[in-house]
């Protein structure tokens, strides 16, 4: 049986890799900060599926946090076969008004983690000669919007280069770009949403089966859902100026966790 570790696993995108992973039987390695939410997650996915769910609690803003983490995916006699970085988070607010411990904190869970994670998962399924690992970034990855967007670009860009460098390894890596989830993310950062219009909601059961079906077609970017691969259609020949004017006016709100 497989074992997937999942970071932010109690909530949003996280929560739905959780139950879908483990309705198709595969073990867990759960990871956030609040360990009773945790707990009672691996109650429930163990009561409903029979699988086994170990509790990891982990902040990813803290050195120590991602030392956790890396040891248990460094463990060769319990191995982790797909890692999930779904551990995330926005800040309200434009460039200068947000702290920049704020900023700083955000690179450090947004990209100093998912590098240091992905390479302590990844260097064991390569010498297994097989695994995979799903890097979530956003659709704000694609437009020139402050920290946030520059961070999951950042993700992107690793993701795609880390799957080239690994090609023919067994090890598959994929950078998922989702678009608005209804989910804690906006209420965390204390973003309102009325703005945003219906058609732009994401369903996060629906986004995993999408994301896990490219991961298993060797996509390395995965774009989950019409709409958005649409949209990102028209982002890729607008001006960029154009792009960055309705970026500001829309905030900081993409974000998938």
């Amino acid at each position: 049986m497989t074992t997937a570790l999942i970071t932010g696993s109690t909530a949003g995108i996280g929560a739905a890799f959780a139950r879908r992973l483990a309705s198709e039987g595969h073990n867990l390695v759960l990871v956030a900060r609040d360990t009773k939410r945790l707990r009672e997650q691996a109650t429930e996915l163990h009561d409903l599926h029979g699988i086994e769910a170990e509790v990891l609690t982990a902040d990813l803003s803290l050195d120590s946090g991602i030392e956790a983490v890396e040891a248990r995916l460094s463990d060769r006699k319990s191995p982790v076969d797909l890692l999930i970085n779904n551990a995330g988070f926005g800040n309200k607010g434009r460039f200068l008004e947000v702290s920049m411990a704020d900023e700083l904190t955000m690179l450090k869970v947004h990209c100093e983690a998912v590098l240091r994670l992905t390479s302590a998962a990844a260097d064991g399924m390569r010498e297994r000669g097989r695994g995979g690992v799903v890097n979530v970034a956003s659709v704000a990855a694609f437009v020139p919007r402050g920290t946030y967007g520059a961070s999951k670009s950042w993700v992107v860009q690793f993701t795609q280069g880390a799957a080239k460098d690994l090609a023919g390894s067994g090890v598959r890596l994929m950078a998922l770009c989702p678009g608005f989830v209804r989910t804690e993310f906006h209420e965390r950062a204390g973003m309102g949403t009325d703005n945003i219009p219906n058609w732009m909601w994401l369903d996060a059961d629906k986004l995993v089966a999408s994301a896990l079906a490219d991961l298993a077609r060797g996509k390395t970017v995965s774009v989950p859902d019409p709409r958005y691969k649409a949209l990102m259609g028209v982002v890729k020949v607008a001006p960029r100026g154009l792009l960055g004017g309705v970026s500001s006016r829309t905030g900081r709100k993409y974000g998938p966790q």
